[in-house]
């Protein structure tokens, strides 16, 4: 599995359950990396999509301990569930929130990670993979800058998936 975050200068992804900052570069590299994947993401997550409907062009799944069913998502009660479901899938990618990476991260091999170069305040946070011992810097897609803000995105890789 893969995964896809955006994360401020101390790794923080969100607040109240929104992105404080969202750049529009980095909505168009989701859109474009997620576009035909199978997307995993949280019940809490989908408060926050357009209309808190399913992603377009892709397979949506929904990860949650309470909820049945929800409306054009496929709903998985554990990761372990979500991780199976993902390898009938040519590619599938964890979106969030919080909780959902902290969860399937162990399970990820690759990560795209647009690092936004600001400090907002996060109630969320992601694991700072510069500092875990088997995550890697594997490239620097793209870096630019957005209304005064600069940023990279980046491709990680679990160390021995290089």
């Amino acid at each position: 599995m893969e995964l896809i975050v955006a994360v401020y200068d101390d790794w923080g992804i969100g607040k109240d359950g929104t992105q404080p900052v969202a750049l529009h570069a980095d909505r168009n590299f989701f859109r474009e990396t997620t576009r035909g994947a199978m997307v995993i993401v949280g019940r809490r997550t989908i408060e926050d999509f357009p209309g808190k409907k399913p992603l377009p062009g892709r397979v949506n799944v929904a990860l949650s301990r309470t909820a049945k069913e929800i409306p054009g998502f496929t709903v998985c009660t554990s990761p372990e569930e979500a991780a199976a479901l993902a390898k009938t899938a040519e590619r599938a990618m964890v979106i969030g929130g919080g909780s959902i990476y902290r969860q399937l991260l162990p399970m990820c091999d690759t990560a795209y990670v647009t690092k936004v170069h600001c400090a907002v305040e996060s109630d969320t946070f992601f694991p700072d993979l510069d500092a875990a011992p088997d995550w890697t810097l594997a490239q620097i897609l793209q870096a630019g800058e957005e209304n005064g803000i600069p940023y990279e995105m980046c491709l990680y890789k679990r160390k021995g998936t290089e």
